[in-house]
Formats: structure tokens, C-alpha cells, sequence
């Protein structure tokens, strides 16, 4: 919008309302109240400019630990056994959650790493999860993430309670869309057989795969008739038959000694983040800016649920070890498609010839 003040930009929220956003370098960003043009908003506007830039905190030595600090606890739960058995991906996540927070600054512009763990409180906690009330689930993961180290507290003998699992959780909405089976024809009259579009799509709608997996599939994972998903969340391996159309799209791309099933137009690997990219790039051509890869992860657990299949059966596709989680994953599925499926079962088993 040209009549913003500068450094203003406008910018939609999780719930499609659109907010006005002040940031600048040197500055801390901040949200304005009021709509532009009204006294609040000007108001609101004077009062981030007369706080002035931020200041800049001083470089604390990444060599010096306080004893029984939180930087403290963070070195040695990365040295733990259970810190170790998880996979690449994970550590390399959570490494990045536990850095991150270490290294915010207090409202005396001290460390968080530097704080004692027998100091950290609920109230502590709770207010710094508040403050990312606009983003659930980066929250929901912080506070998970520090259930897990202050557990090593615990462990140590350095605190006898943990105060991170006392924190309240927020709800997270419906999160990625599940694709709807229109929607799916409507991205394959899109992209046809033959394109590197159309064969992501198949891949992940017949393995539930991740990105991360889905770009790094190679022809070494194709056994006969069935494909291997090493799945990386959990070390779960699941083996697959493949789809007539999985089959076909493979069929159609030029016989070329690839290693790798997606590849870029030089033959080379996506990495995870320019998959990502080129998914979201088909996906808006086809004309489903609200579709993703992990939505098809979704598609296919609906699809077991509203073939009737059970939650065992699909968490052996998806790689989930968490039944609760695989109910999330289907809970898109078509409920009167279900009950006709339900009924149709009863009907076989118990209904006889009067």
C-alpha cells in the first residue's frame, strides 16, 4: 500500500486478517495497532520510531559456560545417548530451536544460556511461549523441544521437576491442507506423464514420503514391485508397492542413467528447501496455491481411512509410531463415505436372509 509511512508494509496473519508491520535494520520489529489513516495507528507509529534502533547486545564467548546454566545443560544433553539415536534431521532441528533460544536476550539484554536451569519457572516459560501466540506450532515445538533437555535436568540431579511440561500447549488449527481427490486430478491434467512435476505428485501420494525423502529417492530404493521409504522422522522404514501410476510416470520420463527419481533439468538432485520451492511452483500453476507435498502425505492417509483401512495399516505407509498423531493425518477423511464403509462391513458380517 503507497500510503504506509516508511518501513511499514502490510502483512496477513494465520487467519487471513491483514496487520501492518514496522521493520528496519538496526530496529526491533513491531506490529502497529489501529488501521492506516486513524489517530491509533499514527500514534502507535510515533511510539516504535521514538523507541529508537535496538542495541546491538555484546558478543558473549561462546567458551565460556557458566556452570549448571542452560548453555551448560545443552552441552551435555547433545552428548547423551538419547541425543544421539535420533536422526540427522532431528538433531540438526532441534539443535537450531536450542541455539536460537539460548541465545535471546532477557529485558537486561542477558542470555537466556546463561540463566541457571534451577531458576527456570512456568511463569518464565510460559510468558516467552505467549509471546509466539502467532505462531502455534513454532511454540508447540520450542516447548517440546525443552521438555526434552530440562528431562536431562531432571537426570542430572539439577532440578527435581520439570517445569517446560507444565506449560500450556496451543492449539495448532487444521495445519497443512489435506488434498482432496478433485484437486488431484485437477494438478495431473496440469502436468502430465512424462514431467518431473507430475512424477513428484505420484511419488509422494504413493509413499506418504516426506520432502526430504521424496528428493532424495533413487533407483537403488525401487525393489520389483515395491519402493523403500526410509522414513526420516522416528527411523521408521516402510516398503511399498508401487502404484500403476507411480509405475507409468516413471515409465514416461527419458531412459537416462539418473541415480536420483526427481532431478532438476541438469540431472541433478533437489536439495529438501528447492523442492519445496518447485512443488509450490507446479502446484500454482495447476492452480492450487493452498496445496503442498506434506498435504499429499495427508491425501493418502484419507485415502486409507476412506478405504477402510485401519490406523495400523496407514501409519505402515506413513512411518508414524504414534496413533494419535496418523488420527490427525486422516481426519479429513469423507465421514459419510465412512460410514457407508462401516455399514457395508456390518452388513457382510452380521445381516442374514430373514
Amino acid at each position: 500500500m503507497s500510503d504506509l509511512p516508511p518501513n511499514v508494509c502490510a502483512v496477513p496473519d494465520r487467519h487471513g486478517k491483514t496487520r501492518y508491520r514496522f521493520r528496519r535494520k538496526g530496529w526491533k520489529s513491531a506490529y502497529l495497532k489501529g488501521e492506516p489513516g486513524t489517530a491509533v495507528f499514527h500514534q502507535s507509529y510515533a511510539d516504535v520510531l521514538k523507541g529508537g534502533p535496538a542495541e546491538k547486545a555484546e558478543p558473549t564467548s561462546p567458551a565460556k559456560v557458566e556452570p549448571r546454566s542452560i548453555d551448560d545443560l545443552i552441552a551435555r544433553y547433545k552428548k547423551t545417548t538419547k541425543w544421539k539415536r535420533k536422526g540427522a534431521r532431528t538433531v540438526y532441528v532441534q539443535a537450531r530451536i536450542l541455539e536460537r533460544f539460548a541465545d535471546r536476550l532477557d529485558k537486561k539484554g542477558r542470555r537466556y544460556g546463561l540463566r541457571p536451569v534451577s531458576t527456570v519457572t512456568v511463569a518464565w516459560l510460559d510468558t516467552i511461549l505467549g509471546g509466539m501466540s502467532e505462531t502455534p506450532a513454532a511454540a508447540n515445538n520450542l516447548r517440546k523441544v525443552l521438555a526434552g533437555l530440562l528431562d536431562h535436568a531432571i537426570r542430572m540431579g539439577w532440578r527435581t521437576d520439570n517445569p517446560a511440561r507444565l506449560t500450556d500447549t496451543y492449539a495448532e488449527g487444521a495445519g497443512f491442507h489435506t488434498w482432496t481427490e478433485p484437486e488431484i486430478e485437477q494438478y495431473r491434467a496440469v502436468h502430465a506423464n512424462g514431467t518431473m512435476a507430475r512424477l513428484t505428485l505420484e511419488l509422494a501420494l504413493n509413499t506418504a514420503a516426506r520432502r526430504c525423502n521424496v528428493a532424495t529417492l533413487t533407483r537403488d530404493d525401487i525393489k520389483g514391485d515395491r519402493i523403500v521409504v526410509d522414513h526420516v522422522k522416528n527411523n521408521e522404514e516402510a516398503s511399498i508397492t508401487i502404484t500403476p501410476t507411480v509405475r507409468a510416470a516413471l515409465d514416461a520420463l527419458p531412459a537416462a542413467p539418473i541415480r536420483y527419481l526427481v532431478t532438476n533439468v541438469h540431472g541433478k538432485p533437489f536439495s529438501v528447501a528447492g523442492l519445496g520451492n518447485r512443488m509450490r511452483k507446479w502446484c500454482n500453476e495447476a492452480g492450487l496455491p493452498h496445496c503442498s507435498m506434506h498435504g499429499l502425505r495427508k491425501a493418502l492417509s484419507r485415502r486409507v481411512a476412506e478405504s477402510g483401512g485401519t490406523d495400523a495399516e496407514g501409519m505402515a505407509l506413513t512411518g508414524h509410531k504414534k496413533a494419535a498423531t496418523f488420527v490427525k493425518y486422516r481426519a479429513k477423511a469423507n465421514r459419510r463415505q465412512l460410514a457407508d464403509t462401516a455399514m457395508s462391513n456390518l452388513q457382510t458380517m452380521f445381516d442374514r436372509d430373514a
